[in-house]
């Protein structure tokens, strides 16, 4: 079974925003939506720190369709314009989608979106139309900071390819398995992860 996915070493993220802005401009993305939002997390004071400067600690954290293993998006869309594909990926077949938004509602991750215009909802499809023809997702491509990693989750994150082509495991710094994170399960199963190694993890609850 496949399952596509991003890994994001958030030690190596700088918060420049390539990912986000690439991504708007590769797909069209409206203005005032996002397929790709990079929140700040923090600043939040270290751990036995005082809370003031330079005790302090903060990341980027890039919030995308989590392509999840049990959708609640695909499970309440009444027409199945929201599915699941054999690569593990959710997408969205405008053609059946009536704009309801239930599936906008459901997503604990707020990635979903009414395109007003067009009546129909949109969010992230890891370019499928690029991946499709053997790229990498925008967001990958252009990472200055090599922080982005695609690939099959089922063949592990090592494996995992870089803007240039390098694997994730030969290129970026040790981690450990229990600093690889995800965002909240909410029993929906969540395929994107998050490599941190000295800062504490907070995720979106």
């Amino acid at each position: 079974m496949t399952q596509l996915a991003i890994c994001t070493d958030l030690d190596r993220c700088v918060g420049c925003l390539a990912c986000s802005v690439s991504c708007k401009v590769v797909n069209g993305v409206p203005i005032g939506n996002f397929w790709n939002k990079t929140l700040r997390v923090g600043p939040t004071p270290k751990e036995g720190g005082s809370g003031q400067f330079p005790d302090v600690e903060t990341y980027f954290l890039n919030v995308q369709c989590q392509h999840c293993e049990n959708p609640q998006c695909v499970s309440v869309c009444p027409t199945e314009a929201s599915h699941k594909l054999p690569d593990g990926t959710i997408q969205i077949d405008k053609s059946k989608c009536i704009g309801c938004q239930f599936c906008v509602m459901s997503c604990p991750y707020g990635v979903r979106y009414l395109n007003e215009e067009e009546g129909v909802v949109e969010k992230c499809t890891l370019c499928q139309q690029r991946t499709a023809q053997g790229e990498l997702p925008q967001c990958v491509s252009q990472c200055c900071g090599m922080a982005r990693w695609y690939g099959d989750a089922e063949a592990g994150i090592e494996s995992f390819e870089g803007p240039r082509g390098e694997k994730l495991g030969d290129f970026v710094n040790d981690f450990t398995e229990d600093q690889v994170y995800q965002l909240t399960d909410v029993g929906n199963g969540p395929s994107m992860f998050y490599i941190m190694r000295n800062i504490k993890w907070q995720g979106v609850e």
